[in-house]
């Protein structure tokens, strides 16, 4: 089992920048695709990047493209969102996700909220 907890979200003004982290337990962490969604009231959830076990690569929606980096450390069972040049409607509950057979996401964080003011 994996459980999830993310943590760096909040207030920031627009164009600026935020680093999300998301702990992860469990032995098997490095077999895991791991990847980060958001969620705005009112929205469906979308994807927003995600990168395979260690030796893949990583991917992006359009959304990310340009502006969110996608990173892991298996060393410290962690994953990270470095997002750059916020925009208001980048305002959502981020929610890291783990998958070891994509794309069915097995487990769930419980999210952190960012809020971006213009």
């Amino acid at each position: 089992q994996v459980q999830l907890v993310e943590s760096g979200g909040g207030l920031v003004q627009a164009g600026g920048s935020l680093r999300l982290s998301c702990a992860a337990s469990g032995r098997t962490f490095s077999m895991y695709g791991m990847g980060w969604f958001r969620q705005a009231p009112g929205k469906e959830r979308e994807f927003v990047a995600r990168i395979e076990p260690t030796g893949g690569g990583t991917y992006y929606s359009d959304l990310a493209k340009g502006r969110f980096t996608i990173s892991r450390d298996d060393a410290k069972n962690a994953v990270y969102l470095q997002m750059n040049s916020l925009k208001p409607e980048d305002t959502a509950v981020y929610l890291c996700a783990a998958a070891y057979i994509f794309p069915r996401v097995d487990y769930w964080g419980q999210g952190t909220q960012v809020t971006v003011s213009s």
